[in-house]
């Protein structure tokens, strides 16, 4: 592809993650046409060769695709409500933060207006936007998705389409998501125990990192276990998890650290063996997680 054929893209919304997909776009000799809420943050990307739209519709115009980078899904339509008319026939690829079922409210209210839809979900930080390793996957059209995954790839060399389904993306964002917090608190936990006797927390990087890949190493045998049902060949039991909680416990007293964020996971393991579940792999929580405590 020559860079006279590269396809023509607009970006709404400049936030930092906005800001890199412009960026990457510019960088791939793509036409880019830019648009926030607030211009000035157009300002860097116009110095880089992008053209700054004024007003919403005059921006959704400038392209047939159109990626948006908000907040939320409601962001997105409020914004884009106004160029309603110049989405007609546009393919339309929404890259921000929502559920299932808001990513298919998104599908109906662009098939509303004509646009063809892809919902999409970047799986890093700004600054690995247009690396080779970069993870980004979609959900939606098809026919879209083909017509346009050259031009998409440039945001990421790991670029996947998940199916037609137009909330596969949020699905799977949820699905991957809930492992970032309890991974970081459980770092930051480490930190306070080796800060407090007065060691740095970049010395538990590497020690962390290994035990993480171990971690990945065994996930393709824990989703076999999930995906079969059987959980009787474990390697790690329940009840191995549960013979571990009365000593995180003193350690949080002997190190005067907060580790009551743990409470629900020891109630959760609790409720496993009460369920039969002490002997089986660690992988049969999912069973506890498929019955949650009613509310009262």
């Amino acid at each position: 592809m020559s860079v006279n054929d590269r396809t023509p893209v607009t970006v709404i919304g400049l936030g930092a993650m906005g800001s890199a997909l412009a960026e990457a776009f510019l960088g791939a000799g793509h036409p880019t046409t830019v648009w926030n809420r607030s211009g000035e943050k157009a300002a860097p990307l116009v110095a880089k060769g992008a053209r700054h739209a004024l007003a919403v519709g005059e921006a959704v115009a400038a392209s047939p695709l159109v990626v948006v980078c908000l907040t939320t899904y409601d962001a997105t339509c409020a914004v884009l409500e106004p160029a309603s008319a110049e989405l007609a026939g546009r393919a339309l690829v929404t890259l921000n933060t929502g559920t299932p079922e808001g990513a298919r409210r998104m599908a109906g209210w662009a098939r509303e207006r004509g646009a063809r839809f892809l919902d999409g979900a970047v799986k890093n930080v700004p600054p690995a936007v247009g690396a080779p390793d970069t993870l980004l996957y979609y959900g939606g059209d098809r026919e879209v998705f083909d017509a346009y995954e050259a031009t998409l790839r440039v945001l990421g060399g790991d670029t996947v389409h998940l199916g037609d389904e137009p909330d596969l993306a949020a699905l799977y964002e949820q699905a991957v998501g809930g492992l970032l917090l309890p991974a970081l608190l459980g770092f930051f936990q480490g930190a306070a125990l080796v800060s407090a006797r007065g060691l740095k927390a970049d010395t538990l990087v590497r020690f962390t990192t290994k035990w993480l890949e171990m971690i990945a190493s065994e996930l393709p045998a824990i989703a076999a276990e999930i995906d079969s049902g059987d959980y009787t060949r474990p390697r790690a039991t329940v009840g191995v998890f549960h013979q571990a909680v009365a000593h995180e416990l003193q350690l949080g007293r002997e190190a005067d650290i907060d580790v009551s964020w743990h409470l629900p996971m020891y109630e959760m393991l609790e409720r496993a063996i009460a369920d039969g579940h002490r002997d089986h792999s660690v992988s049969a929580l999912i069973e506890t997680l498929r019955k949650p405590v009613p509310q009262a």
